[in-house]
């Protein structure tokens, strides 16, 4: 910008760089489910996803570069953890996301991606900030999901941030020793005590809380499962179940139950009144699922 006096400019390079991501690879489902990579200026790669629907387009964002926890059924954390994202590294796949999501429009913004975001919880919130500003992506606050392994202290953090966000939980088992077994972050974070912490989240912030819950064949889907998650969930009338079969990951050797076994999950919950959802498959064709295009392309 020669325009500007040159004192000006020197002042601009010290404290400001204008960078972007770059697209490494764009695949796009039959179900209009698109999933890019893409490779940051250190050359690492991240993941994001936009899911359109005929109410809402979604975008799906990552946090990190790698995940520390290392949850059984995610590819995200078979590359090894290196590295938080920074805010403008997030910003920079919402803006791509918005532009791809044209004419539908982002609705819905999904801190869902690779990564843990309540283990980059500042960058994260500074995110969150610009994405609901009505300066900036003016998302509303209600539409805007941070979903967590289970990081108490952060949950706790974030309940007194005043925001109407919400807040999503991977359950994903109904006793310790299982969700051990697929959760490692347990280990840390007991099930009992994240349970607590989500009640009182909600009765902080009077905000339902959506524990999701992945479906493994051989694993969490059999009845006795669903009888472990509604003696879990006794007394928690603000908690949504989102119930979501796996998708197949070839490298994890996960695969996803039938679907007479999914919808007798998902009625014995519902008769036992509890709030249930059941979440479509999407995806599936083009490796979806948290860091599976990431752990290909980066064997490569």
């Amino acid at each position: 910008m020669s325009d500007l006096p040159k004192d000006l400019r020197e002042k601009l390079k010290e404290k400001f760089i204008i960078t972007g991501l770059k697209v490494a690879k764009r695949l796009e489902s039959s179900d209009g489910t698109k999933k890019i990579l893409f490779r940051l200026q250190d050359a690492n790669l991240i993941e994001a996803v936009i899911i359109p629907s005929k109410e809402r387009v979604t975008g799906c964002v990552s946090t990190q570069v790698g995940c520390k926890f290392a949850c059984r059924f995610c590819a995200s954390g078979q590359g090894r953890f290196k590295r938080n994202l920074t805010f403008a590294e997030i910003i920079g796949e919402v803006l791509y996301l918005k532009k791809e999501a044209l004419p539908g429009k982002l609705t819905h913004l999904v801190f869902m991606g690779t990564g843990e975001p309540l283990d980059n919880y500042a960058e994260v919130m500074k995110a969150v900030r610009i994405i609901n500003s009505p300066s900036a992506f003016n998302i509303g606050a209600r539409r805007i999901t941070i979903s967590t392994s289970g990081i108490i202290p952060g949950i706790q953090k974030l309940s007194g941030e005043g925001l109407q966000i919400e807040l999503s939980v991977s359950l994903h088992a109904a006793d310790e020793k299982l969700r051990s077994e697929l959760m490692p972050v347990n280990k840390i974070y007991p099930l009992k005590e994240l349970i607590n912490t989500c009640k009182k989240y909600s009765l902080d912030t009077n905000r339902q809380v959506t524990l999701e819950y992945i479906l493994i064949k051989g694993v969490n889907s059999e009845l006795q499962h669903a009888q472990d998650l509604r003696k879990l969930l006794s007394g928690f009338p603000l908690a949504k179940i989102n119930l979501i079969p796996s998708n197949a990951i070839k490298e994890l050797n996960i695969e996803p139950p039938g679907r007479p076994e999914v919808l007798l999950f998902k009625e014995y919950l519902v008769k036992n009144g509890l709030n249930v959802t059941l979440r479509r498959e999407r995806g599936g064709d083009i490796e979806a699922a948290c860091g599976q295009l990431r752990l290909k392309y980066a064997e490569k």
